[in-house]
């Protein structure tokens, strides 16, 4: 009997179907002498640092840094339960070894060694190295399954970069928060995020807004225009100029261009796709696609990349077949398939591109949540326009001179319209004008113009000035962002790099949620701002840990790690070596720079007692003068009885005024409620009293 554990439920399920297992029981699959189980993403990982000693509980300075020799693992409190059951699978007695299922690449290793480890086990391993959940790719897999030793090397590489962003995630976000008493998350992926943000935020505040003018010609119905005049005098002299003179055309080229069908959809590019047209966050649209994975509908979000095994020829012409019946903007359009464009396994990494699956034919798209259908369509789409023709014209650029200038005019004839035609019926369908991402020239010859050739002369010159202001960078949002995190570090990473960028595609949304959660960012419509927190602590913070440059390095040094061309032990060395660095050389900080992250806080009013100013806690309003004893506490009984919420409103009347008019007080001797107002009856005591006046000044204890 051989155990066979995969990385996810559906995973195992489609595995199991392949091999044909069919007998089901709580968590796993039996059958044709193998047992087929799953782990739910990661069951175990690195230990808190709390695990390694008292004095790691409480953070504090003295306690840096934080390196463990013997590293410690923990089961995820809410997997314990499949832990479990695979530790008793593997203790089997008629399980004789184990196939590792999991995500071909290097996290989906890491995530069945630590479950082998943490469980104990001790029985040998085979490794199951597939792209493509295919029945066919699925067996031929098992046909050719690998020692699993031999991936002790992609192992090591995985077991580096979990303790490396461990050590440099745990020191540095206990150094600057003890440093600045303020829970200051630093991690290797969000911190240069949160950098990107606020160098984009202040390039637009620092930006300086600058007039322009350009001088347009008229040449034949068609528009030709001057370079950028700084001063309106200037490029109204041009025009008064051109319009006593005559135009020569000097130059006309033309240059046939063709722009190749989009990828399919990684997740990432999903991702920024969705937030254009839909403005879904990043979290949405892998939460939506996650759904629709669950219900069969679409293929595994989780992947960076944008091609499919060639395996999988005959499944796309199907799905193709199906969304060319299913969506009504294809009617009548001009389409013939061309389904090799999108195989190429060489390409695909431990998952295939996303498409819709063959369910598309079974199901209802009237009938799913509007959110769904959108992701859902939007991948169909995205197959279809991968699978069509290249989108192909003719540029034309006419230089004319004038007045001793020299004007342009830039045009373009589509030869071939190819796979723009079914973007554009399918951008026809949309609410609203979602952003474009098209390139389009601003001055644009009509395509009934008429041909321009050399020497040729126009008189009179028609001329105009137009104004212009130069526009400063716009904020990110989540399509920029994304990109900008899909491409940070490229240049320093080499081409044998499993991961590129910052993140990962699966990664990515959850970083963006965290700096937000956090009070590093904030949105704003689309937009991502970094809030003061934010610009504050990439200000506070050293260049290794904003660049993406430190991720780039480890992603070089992780990849020969892979190869079994470097040490893993070097390697761990030398983060060890960076965290101490660290500490050292951040040892104190001036009274100022300390102050740099408190709460600024705003006084509701003047204490009755001393005069000084009362702000607002948690849970209570209290004085900003420590010797004095005077605080409000938001779960007075006088207020919890009478059903009503102690608000900051009413705290600020009763400081001002001593009293404040209540609306919907209840009455516990009538069940009935009532309008009053609340009276400030301090006698100077441990507690505050109140008490209630109503109509005729009669007063309720």
């Amino acid at each position: 009997m051989q155990l066979i554990i995969a990385e996810k439920p559906s995973v195992a399920q489609t595995i199991a179907a392949a091999l044909g297992v069919k007998e089901k029981k709580d968590g796993y699959i039996e059958g044709m002498d193998y047992l087929v189980s799953w782990c739910v993403g990661h069951l175990v990982g690195l230990s808190e640092a709390a695990a390694y000693g008292e004095q790691y509980k409480k953070w504090s300075y003295e306690a840096l840094p934080i390196l463990p020799q013997d590293w410690k693992y923990t089961v995820a409190p809410d997997k314990k339960k499949q832990f479990n059951l695979l530790r008793e699978l593997m203790r089997r007695t008629d399980v004789e070894s184990l196939i590792c299922a999991t995500d071909a690449g290097r996290e989906g290793e890491l995530i069945f060694r630590f479950v082998y480890l943490q469980a104990g086990c001790n029985k040998p391993f085979s490794r199951l190295w597939i792209s493509s959940m295919e029945d066919e790719a699925i067996k031929k897999g098992f046909a050719t399954l690998k020692d699993g030793r031999g991936y002790d090397p992609l192992f090591h590489s995985a077991l580096c970069r979990a303790k490396a962003d461990w050590l440099i995630g745990i020191n540095a976000t206990r150094l600057f928060s003890v440093l600045y008493d303020k829970t200051l998350n630093v991690g290797r992926v969000q911190t240069p995020t949160l950098a990107m943000l606020t160098e984009r935020q202040a390039k637009i505040s620092g930006f300086q807004k600058e007039k322009y003018h350009i001088v347009r010609l008229d040449v034949g119905g068609a528009d030709a225009a001057s370079c950028r005049i700084s001063t309106a005098k200037e490029a109204k002299s041009l025009k008064t100029a051109c319009e006593a003179s005559q135009a020569v055309c000097v130059s006309v080229a033309k240059e046939k261009k063709t722009i190749a069908p989009p990828k399919l959809f990684d997740l990432t590019s999903l991702q920024r796709e969705a937030n254009r047209l839909y403005s879904y966050t990043a979290k949405q649209t892998l939460d939506l696609a996650q759904t629709l994975y669950e219900k069969r509908l679409l293929t595994y979000p989780r992947t960076d990349s944008q091609f499919l095994s060639d395996d999988m020829g005959d499944t796309v012409a199907g799905v193709v077949s199906v969304l060319i019946g299913k969506l009504p903007f294809m009617q009548g359009a001009d389409f013939t398939p061309d389904i090799s464009r999108t195989l190429n396994s060489k390409k695909v990494s431990d998952h295939h591109a996303i498409i819709p699956t063959a369910e598309l034919g079974k199901t209802d798209l009237a009938a799913l949540p509007e959110s769904e259908r959108n992701i859902l369509i939007l991948a169909g789409v995205r197959l279809l326009c991968a699978t069509a023709e290249p989108h192909v014209y003719e540029a034309a650029t006419a230089v004319f001179e004038c007045a001793g200038q020299q004007f342009t005019a830039k045009g373009k004839t589509i030869l071939c319209i190819g796979w723009k035609d079914l973007d554009r019926r399918f951008r026809a369908t949309l609410k609203g004008k979602p952003d474009s991402t098209e390139d389009d020239d601003n001055e644009v010859l009509e395509l009934d113009a008429p041909p321009f050739s050399e020497g040729q002369t126009v008189k009179p010159v028609p001329a105009k000035v137009t104004e212009h202001t130069t526009a400063p960078p716009k904020p990110h949002t989540e399509d920029t962002l994304l990109s900008a995190m899909e491409r940070a570090g490229s240049e320093d990473t080499t081409e044998e790099a499993e991961r590129k960028g910052l993140g990962t595609p699966a990664t990515r949304a959850a970083v963006i949620e965290k700096l937000i959660k956090s009070g590093f960012v904030q949105r704003k419509g689309k937009q991502l701002i970094p809030t003061k927190d934010g610009e504050n602590l990439i200000a506070v913070l050293p260049d290794t840990l904003t660049s993406p440059k430190l991720t780039a390095e480890w992603e070089n040094a992780l990849t020969l790690i892979a190869k079994g061309a470097a040490d893993p032990d070097i390697f761990m060395r030398g983060i060890e070596s960076m965290a101490q660095e660290l500490v050292k050389a951040y040892p104190v900080l001036s009274g100022e720079n300390g102050s740099l992250f408190k709460t600024e806080k705003t006084a509701l009013g003047k204490c009755p007692r001393c005069g000084s100013d009362v702000y607002e806690g948690k849970k209570n309003y209290y004085c900003g003068d420590k010797d004095c004893s005077f605080v409000m506490w938001k779960n007075d009984r006088f207020f919890e009885e009478r059903k009503t919420a102690f608000t900051s409103k009413i705290a600020a009347a009763l400081l001002k005024n001593g009293k404040a008019k209540v609306k919907g007080l209840y009455s516990p001797k009538t069940g009935k409620t009532y309008d009053g107002t609340v009276l400030l009856a301090d006698t100077g005591g441990k507690y505050v009293n109140y008490r209630i006046t109503i109509q005729r000044d009669k007063e309720l204890s």
